[in-house]
């Protein structure tokens, strides 16, 4: 008698205790499906790392200009304003516009995830802000179609139709499966992660600066994304009146890297 069979009789067959009396044996319980958090882990990294062909290396979010009149000059000033951008800019607002483009795609309400696609788009304050945004969501969609097709995603790249960053990043990961709060964590701190590497760039800083302006906005990142989960899109809005000024003036800017 082969192994699979003696188990199959075990789970099958009553056994005797010790009183005499027959009890069924309990069923042999079914093991949970493993590697759903290294799945969620391995998939965001991929999606959010800098080597995702998104193009997020050629934005500095109006930072070039900051940097230019001496607004950002070393790695506290860096931090700071990264913090303000995060907290009062696009970084809450972004996430808020993830959230509900992630919900609407797992409830599957289509009209609902057009209507905050549209607001996404309309929000921006720049042109470049505008390029930024759409540019990298548009790409970010067309990266994720091409590995790992979905066709519920297929209505927010037709007809040419662009897509905000964090709709297309939400609604993505919706689509996907992967929860909210880790794609939205993961989100944020790739959008930090990617303005130090803009000031490191352009001030310039080394790397050591670089990761301890990194450092010091760790704790910030998850309170952020708490905040912006409990929010809806009546909260979305903001206070970096400078960032978006920044972003304006780059436009003009004479000797420029970055898109924005």
């Amino acid at each position: 008698m082969d192994t699979a069979t003696v188990t199959d009789m075990a789970t099958t067959m009553a056994i005797i205790t010790t009183s005499g009396t027959l009890v069924p044996s309990p069923p042999t319980p079914i093991p949970s499906p493993q590697g759903g958090g290294e799945r969620t882990l391995a998939r965001l990294m991929i999606w959010l790392s800098p080597a995702f062909p998104v193009g997020g290396y050629s934005y500095s979010h109006g930072l070039e200009w900051v940097v230019e009149t001496g607004g950002v000059k070393n790695a506290q000033s860096l931090g700071m304003w990264i913090e303000d951008v995060l907290v009062h800019g696009a970084g809450r607002s972004d996430v808020i516009l993830l959230a509900e483009a992630w919900r609407a795609q797992a409830a599957g309400e289509t009209a609902r995830l057009d209507a905050v696609a549209e607001l996404a788009a309309a929000l921006v304050p720049s042109a470049e802000r505008r390029l930024e945004t759409l540019a990298q969501g548009t790409a970010f969609l067309a990266a994720t179609m091409a590995a790992w097709p979905k066709p519920e995603l297929e209505r927010l790249s037709e007809q040419g139709r662009e897509t905000a960053y964090p709709v297309a990043v939400g609604a993505c990961a919706a689509a996907h499966g992967l929860p909210l709060a880790e794609t939205a964590q993961a989100f944020a701190q790739a959008f930090a992660a990617n303005l130090v590497s803009a000031g490191v760039r352009l001030i310039p800083l080394g790397q050591s600066d670089g990761l301890r302006v990194l450092a010091s906005l760790e704790p910030l990142i998850p309170q952020l994304v708490t905040t912006a989960l409990a929010a809806s899109l009546d909260d979305v809005g903001g206070a970096a009146v400078a960032a978006d000024i920044a972003s304006m003036r780059h436009e003009t800017q004479y000797t420029r890297l970055f898109r924005s």
